[in-house]
């Protein structure tokens, strides 16, 4: 009877996930997508232009908002996950992945673009190679939450 009832939490966790992740990562490319990336901030001097992205380097900027968006929302789940384990265990290694996830929070927090906009910062730089860590982390994150979700 625990093992059938666990097996419809799984299915019914899974189910809500991939709707959230799918409009996270919506939402996050429509942000991204619509946003000037370079406006004028306050302190800069009217008469110099803005500087500005050039179009090729923009889809990457979309790309790591939408991916880093969507392990923000994965990590968060995985934290759930692991503080429900944790709270049945009171297992160590619970408590280490619950350190682990915050760690990778921290990180994904501090790469978003959006967080990185929204202190004033602007976007620019690595093109291809500032989106391949995000990509590692979701493939990491991905395996990481099946791993949780099936035992």
């Amino acid at each position: 009877m625990n093992q059938q009832m666990n097996q419809k939490t799984r299915t019914l966790l899974l189910l809500i996930l991939i709707p959230v992740l799918l409009a996270v990562g919506i939402l996050a490319a429509i942000w991204a997508a619509s946003t000037f990336w370079s406006p004028r901030l306050p302190w800069q001097h009217p008469e110099f232009p803005p500087f500005e992205i050039p179009g090729d380097i923009e889809f990457y900027y979309i790309a790591k908002t939408v991916v880093s968006t969507i392990n923000i929302t994965l990590l968060v789940f995985l934290l759930i996950i692991y503080a429900d384990i944790y709270r049945k265990t009171r297992s160590e290694f619970t408590a280490g992945l619950i350190i682990f996830s915050v760690i990778l929070l921290l990180y994904a927090l501090s790469s978003n673009p959006i967080v990185i906009r929204a202190f004033g910062f602007r976007l620019f730089g690595l093109g291809p190679f500032a989106l391949l860590p995000d990509l590692f982390t979701f493939a990491a994150l991905f395996v990481l939450l099946y791993l949780s979700i099936r035992y």
